[in-house]
């Protein structure tokens, strides 16, 4: 049987995101998370942040 958990996946060009669990009734408060490497997971909600390949490389 398949896991019916499944966590929206988001694609981003910035390292930095803002994260506050969308237009739920469960949302969160808003926490801005880091992209290190290629992806990171919110800590609330479980969405997934994605970077576009080619982005992230700015001077910030």
């Amino acid at each position: 049987m398949a896991d019916t958990a499944t966590f929206e996946t988001i694609h981003v060009d910035d390292r930095t995101v803002a994260c506050d669990g969308g237009n739920t009734a469960l949302g969160h408060p808003r926490v801005f998370l880091h992209i290190e490497g290629q992806e990171i997971v919110c800590p609330y909600c479980s969405r997934k942040y994605v970077l576009n390949e080619g982005a992230g490389h700015g001077g910030h």
